[in-house]
């Protein structure tokens, strides 16, 4: 209904519209969801590790959600591997910029591994023409099985997550008592419910504005996906990590970055394609990918010594400059 009134400088007022909903509900939506929490007894931290890490991603689940109702299945790839690439580039150099990174041992040795476990399992269950019946395949489909799997290893992981948090929850109570707001029951549940409808309406908005930005350029909707949208659902994460980064809370910086990537691999992604089949038309897909997995290589790799320098976060963002340039060349 919408997609008709986004013609001319329109269809840019849809997409801030979108956004200032995707991002004002996420927050609104992390701060109900952690009072009723609170109120509710349940630990802090895993309010921190399910409630806001899912908040915080939440908006990359209402547009890639949205878009494979739609049928637009590569904006739907192309935001979570976009969001991907920008938050282990841009979020974590940022944050190396304003206070270098301390890494703690459990994302090195679980989180991190984890990461790029799950970003090669994506890759191999999204080009079937190289992986599947040796050739035999002749188009590339995150199929709904595909979606089963990736959504089993994140119940999978959420069980780890919350075996973990038990595992240390007297401590981080102690520590974390009063990080948390609480407000009234009535005022949570209205900041809960506001919050995902605000989230649910901006992912729509975006869909339909970055589509008709798409055709009205010529751009594909894998390139909306991996630039526009994909930069604009990251903002929660970017925001988040660079204040953890200012206070010194340099853990929550590098785990914000992680386990987002992980739901949006595992949660968004296996959620979608359980929705509508994704069929991966677009070549660069592959490229892409490989490029999401060679950087969480990389990240691994520059976190071992448990810290992210300030010059390492330059080189990240920098990183991210050629591969936007690239992109956009292509």
């Amino acid at each position: 209904m919408l997609s008709s009134l986004m013609n001319g400088p329109l269809m840019y007022v849809f997409l801030l519209v979108g956004f200032v909903f995707l991002i004002k509900g996420a927050d609104f939506f992390v701060d109900g969801a952690s009072s009723i929490a609170r109120i509710l007894k349940v630990s802090p931290l895993i309010i921190g590790l399910t409630i806001v890490a899912f908040g915080t991603s939440f908006p990359e689940l209402a547009v890639s959600v949205t878009s494979a109702i739609k049928g637009q299945n590569a904006l739907a790839v192309g935001n979570v591997v976009g969001s991907n690439i920008f938050n282990t580039l841009m979020v974590l150099g940022f944050s190396a910029i304003f206070m270098p990174v301390l890494v703690q041992k459990n994302l090195i040795q679980k989180d991190l591994p984890f990461n790029i476990l799950i970003s090669f399992v994506l890759f191999v269950l999204s080009f079937d023409i190289f992986f599947s019946n040796f050739g035999a395949q002749t188009s590339n489909i995150l199929s709904r099985g595909d979606g089963i799997v990736l959504l089993s290893l994140f119940v999978v992981y959420m069980f780890y997550v919350v075996f973990s948090a038990l595992a240390s929850r007297r401590e981080f109570e102690e520590q974390t008592e009063g990080d948390i707001k609480q407000m009234g029951v009535v005022k949570s549940i209205i900041f809960t419910v506001c919050g995902a409808a605000a989230i649910v309406i901006g992912g729509d908005l975006t869909v339909d504005a970055a589509t008709a930005i798409a055709l009205h350029w010529g751009m594909s909707e894998t390139l909306v996906g991996l630039t526009i949208v994909a930069i604009g659902t990251s903002l929660p994460e970017l925001v988040t990590s660079i204040i953890a980064a200012k206070k010194g809370e340099c853990d929550l910086a590098v785990g914000n970055v992680v386990g987002s990537n992980i739901f949006n691999i595992l949660l968004i992604l296996g959620v979608s394609s359980v929705i509508n089949p994704i069929e991966l038309t677009d070549p660069n897909l592959l490229v892409d990918m490989l490029v999401m997995l060679g950087i969480s290589v990389m990240v691994f790799g520059i976190s071992i010594p448990k810290k992210i320098r300030r010059w390492e976060g330059i080189i990240l963002i920098l990183m991210y400059a050629a591969y936007m340039t690239y992109i956009v060349l292509r």
